[in-house]
């Protein structure tokens, strides 16, 4: 897996899922952008490893949710590395509870990052990655939820769910360009959002996983890799990466 003079946008690239996936990529010799909303020092820490490692980084703060900010992010990659090859969809956030009991702010701003996000950094990268002429890859972390449902998820679910009708979308209208567009669909991964769970809801979890044990994040960084390296007749397809979870 080669990615040397490749240069990929990183979404909530901080931590979890997205730090797991900016080191992957950097240790394929992709130049990586990463980008945050709040935690500088945490996003500065992964541009640190890489650079370490010998690679090349910068970390962009970068709101999703509001398209300005995600053509400032597309717009500083291009300044820096000249170029953009590959965009990893993974900023998201939770507000969970009961729809019942859920509040129109939770469902908007859910709604907001993990749906609108991703309209906004395609949107923001679709132009450049056209004039380049060279093709390129769009990867979007989705959710199991996004497939079956999860009670106590409504706005997630949704925003999930619409994420995967969206990559299916958009493989067909950039295919003919030699622009693929996947997405991972993870399960229960290990996280700051699993890590308050109780031990009776993690055992009944568990139950449920094939493999015995909750996902890393870089379970699911290896899975974007291939996508964004090696699987060139890809595209509009969703992997989920969930130890069996959804069967």
């Amino acid at each position: 897996m080669n990615l040397e003079g490749k240069t990929a946008v990183v979404t909530g690239a901080s931590r979890g899922i997205g730090r797991a996936t900016a080191l992957a990529l950097a240790g394929a010799g992709a130049s990586v952008v990463i980008n945050y909303t709040q935690n500088e020092s945490a996003a500065l820490e992964v541009k640190s490893l890489i650079e370490e490692g010998g690679g090349s980084a910068i970390a962009i703060k970068a709101d999703v949710s509001d398209y300005s900010r995600c053509e400032d992010l597309v717009q500083g990659a291009i300044d820096h590395f000249k170029r953009i090859d590959i965009l990893i969809n993974n900023a998201g956030i939770t507000r969970d509870n009961l729809l019942a009991r859920m509040k129109m702010e939770d469902w908007q701003e859910v709604i907001d990052t993990n749906l609108n996000g991703v309209y906004n950094c395609c949107k923001a990268a679709i132009r450049p990655l056209l004039k380049q002429k060279s093709g390129g890859r769009i990867i979007n972390v989705a959710s199991v939820s996004g497939i079956y449902g999860n009670s106590g998820q409504a706005n997630y679910a949704a925003a999930k769910g619409g994420v995967i009708a969206f990559t299916r979308t958009l493989a067909k209208e950039l295919g003919s360009r030699n622009i693929t567009v996947n997405a991972v669909a993870p399960g229960f991964i290990e996280s700051e959002m699993t890590a308050v769970l109780s031990d009776r809801v993690k055992e009944e979890i568990l139950s449920r996983i094939a493999l015995g044990r909750l996902g890393r994040p870089e379970d699911v960084a290896e899975v974007i890799l291939f996508l964004a390296s090696s699987a060139n007749y890809v595209t509009g397809q969703v992997i989920a990466v969930d130890g069996s979870m959804s069967l």
